[in-house]
């Protein structure tokens, strides 16, 4: 191999994981086990769901205090980031969760993130930038986008409603080099509701797919599943990307797990990242140039 190549081959593992609401020792025992047995099965990154440390329900239920929620928050040096550092230095994986933040002991603010470990311990943590509907009854929005550098080059990460219904997002790390997008996510199933499976997988599985369309990128996303405290969520943890066809138009197509499957599940498989070839950020060869002109958005939104 090349020195200082970029690897395309990648054994990732998504899955569909139940929290246990408030539970932090049990959620975290859980995470360590799930990430034991994907290196087994020979994952060299693993994506854990939205707020899987202590469950999405914890921090937007009412009955729970805001000063409740402020002590059960840690930073990224706090003793449960410094537990999963360990357990990805041991076996020298890339981990990634999700999980309330503060920036310091005494801070009150507080953030819906994810943080983001290596073979090496802790990269960061990227704070979500568009929290959705009653979350911002107690978290900040977030300011930063955040890639990390592997040796499958950048990777770009964004949190649930990032995801579905704000492209830029996906597409700034696409002209940034990302070939991976990573989506911990909290999506609810409404059951008993007819139809409840459908939109879900209306809800969900298509707003993935466009920026697989738009960007030629692959994209990762891992969800919980079942009873929360009140909510059920969908599952349908899956990794979709482009697919390969005899036509010069990009496809999408489902790689690892499955829309349709809600049960207590880890998916792990092997992707080829040389198939996301970034094709609205590369180089037109009739044109010399990108596709992508971000110079004429900047002056559109800096008008507004």
């Amino acid at each position: 191999m090349e020195q200082n190549r970029i690897k395309d081959i990648l054994n990732i593992a998504v899955m569909n994981f139940k929290v246990w609401t408030g539970d932090k020792e049990k959620n975290l025992a859980h995470m360590e086990e799930y990430t034991a047995a994907a290196v087994k099965r020979g994952a060299e990154m693993v994506l854990f769901p939205e707020m899987c440390l202590m469950g999405y329900d914890y921090f937007v239920n009412d009955n729970v205090s805001m000063e409740q929620k402020i002590e059960v928050t840690e930073t990224v040096n706090g003793p449960s980031v410094k537990r999963m550092e360990q357990i990805a230095k041991k076996y020298g994986v890339y981990v990634i969760f999700g999980m309330s933040e503060k920036m310091s002991e005494d801070a009150t603010e507080l953030y819906n993130s994810a943080v983001v470990l290596g073979p090496n311990g802790l990269i960061g943590s990227y704070q979500k930038i568009h929290p959705f509907g009653i979350e911002n009854i107690w978290c900040k929005k977030g300011e930063t986008p955040f890639l990390f550098d592997t040796p499958w080059g950048p990777i770009g990460l964004g949190i649930c409603y990032d995801s579905y219904q704000f492209p830029e997002l996906v597409r700034y790390y696409v002209y940034k080099g990302a070939r991976l997008y990573l989506n911990p996510t909290a999506v609810i199933e409404e059951i008993p509701n007819e139809g409840s499976r459908e939109a879900f997988i209306r809800c969900y599985t298509p707003h993935l797919e466009y920026s697989v369309l738009a960007s030629s990128v692959y994209i990762a996303s891992s969800n919980l599943t079942g009873y929360d405290d009140t909510s059920y969520f969908g599952g349908g943890s899956m990794v979709i990307g482009p697919k390969t066809n005899a036509f010069g138009e990009v496809d999408v197509t489902c790689y690892i797990g499955d829309d349709r499957d809600y049960q207590v599940k880890m998916f792990v498989d092997t992707i080829d990242l040389s198939l996301a070839v970034r094709h609205q950020c590369s180089i037109n060869p009739y044109a010399g140039t990108p596709d992508f002109r971000p110079e004429i958005y900047k002056k559109l939104y800096d008008c507004l």
